[in-house]
């Protein structure tokens, strides 16, 4: 199987190549990819008439839909870079957008538009230095501020690459689609499928979190890759049982939330008896960092790894005070990736995780600070353990309490954050729709 040369570039090639291959199912609706590149470029006439700049940043407000992705595609193809933000309330919306000096704000064609907010007293904030970004994500705001994460189209690009070939994703393959368009995994439940010439089966508005639904999505389109919170499992495996079913079908399953709950594991296998799982490691800003594929033959599981790193991305554990581990030890988690952001859009926060080589090095690369404790093993896998500055730590999915920590390691964390097995790439806030919602400035 071939892998995309990029985003952009790989779906072009299934349009002139295979153009009446289905690209989408939604709500029963078939979309081929000639289909949603028509309706990218009746998009791409829309933002062409609106008077703005082709460099200028639009903003997307959006349910995930075919006219949805429709409009970021539009994007994408004219090079206009994308704000797609997080589910938040409106006034933080409205100051995101003004940050990023969205010339626009837009919901697809044919949907109902947003209502206008009172101008933001927020300025457009500078870009970091480098590539222009391709698309904006911003983090949860759920522990602090959101703050707007770019991502130039190199960075896309190097991931879809890379995910396409470890996952098998190409022509023939079926991918569930969970997530929601602003968050950071759609790069691998939505935009490498369509890289590569899959076909993405849409869940509805609320399907994502209704097990039985989702198990009827699975069976009747025969999905090949999953990629989902560990949360969604264990209810799913539920309903399996209830069902008396298994889904053979599936390939690769991959986690992509926080905590692997030990009977969630031990249940997948048979539910699952064909399928090779894997624990996905990331956030918003460097994008996933390392991979662990779990032993499915195994007959106890233990905490589940989150891995080793991907190809080109480079780890650094720090111990206290400020020492290198070398081979087994434990330490907080340093990664630069191929995929990442250059930094936040805009003024730093306090402590800006975005940093140069943590001991001074000069190796031109930019670090993000993960806030994550972790051990590396004598196999030289790592195990997330806990938050730096915590004075608990994870076992088996649960925190314990261990003492207090040393001056050195003792710093802020994110107020409330869990330790976990592993980090959502969207850091989305659970349990809220991603809806239309207003902000300020003009909409279309």
């Amino acid at each position: 199987m071939n892998t995309p040369a990029g985003l952009v570039a790989g779906f072009l090639t299934q349009v002139r190549h295979r153009p009446d291959a289905t690209a989408l199912i939604h709500g029963g609706e078939h979309t081929t990819y000639r289909a949603l590149y028509e309706a990218a470029g009746r998009e791409r006439e829309r933002l062409a008439v609106l008077g703005t700049a082709p460099h200028d940043t639009v903003g997307v407000l959006a349910r995930t839909s075919p006219a949805a992705i429709a409009l970021v595609l539009a994007g994408l193809l004219s090079q206009r870079p994308l704000l797609l933000p997080s589910p938040a309330p409106a006034g933080r919306l409205a100051d995101l957008a003004a940050q990023a000096g969205c010339a626009r704000v837009l919901v697809p064609a044919g949907e109902p538009r947003p209502v206008r907010l009172p101008p933001s007293a927020a300025d457009a904030l500078p870009r970091p230095a480098g590539e222009r970004p391709a698309l904006l994500f911003t983090t949860s705001g759920t522990t602090a501020p959101p703050r707007i994460v770019p991502l130039a189209r190199t960075a896309v690009d190097r991931f879809t690459t890379w995910a396409a070939g470890r996952f098998g994703i190409g022509p023939g393959t079926t991918v569930l689609g969970t997530g929601h368009l602003a968050a950071a995994s759609s790069l691998l439940d939505l935009w490498t499928p369509l890289a590569a010439g899959a076909t993405v089966v849409l869940a509805e508005p609320g399907r994502a979190a209704d097990a039985a639904g989702l198990l009827e999505l699975l069976t009747r389109h025969d999905i090949h890759l999953v990629a989902a919170r560990p949360t969604l499992h264990a209810p799913l495996t539920d309903a399996a049982r209830v069902a008396g079913t298994t889904l053979s079908g599936v390939r690769h399953v991959v986690f992509t939330g926080r905590a692997l709950p030990d009977r969630t594991v031990a249940a997948l296998p048979h539910l699952l008896p064909g399928a090779r799982l894997h624990n996905l490691y990331g956030c918003t800003e460097t994008s996933p960092s390392l991979v662990h594929e779990i032993d499915t033959s195994a007959t106890v599981f233990p905490p589940v790894p989150v891995g080793r790193p991907l190809p080109g991305v480079r780890t650094l554990l720090i111990g206290a005070p400020s020492t290198p581990v070398h081979g087994p030890g434990t330490g907080e988690l340093y990664v630069s990736t191929p995929f990442q952001s250059p930094g936040y859009l805009g003024r730093a926060p306090h402590r800006d995780p975005f940093t140069t080589h943590p001991l001074g090095a000069d190796d031109g690369r930019t670090w993000f600070r993960t806030g994550d404790l972790v051990r590396r093993d004598a196999d030289g896998l790592l195990h997330l353990t806990g938050r730096a500055g915590d004075t608990r730590t994870t076992v088996r999915g649960n925190r314990h309490r261990t003492g207090t920590p040393t001056p050195a390691v003792r710093r802020p964390a994110a107020a409330g954050r869990p330790p976990a097995t592993t980090r959502r790439a969207g850091r989305a806030a659970p349990g809220r729709p991603h809806e239309p919602i207003p902000v300020q400035g003009r909409t279309s």
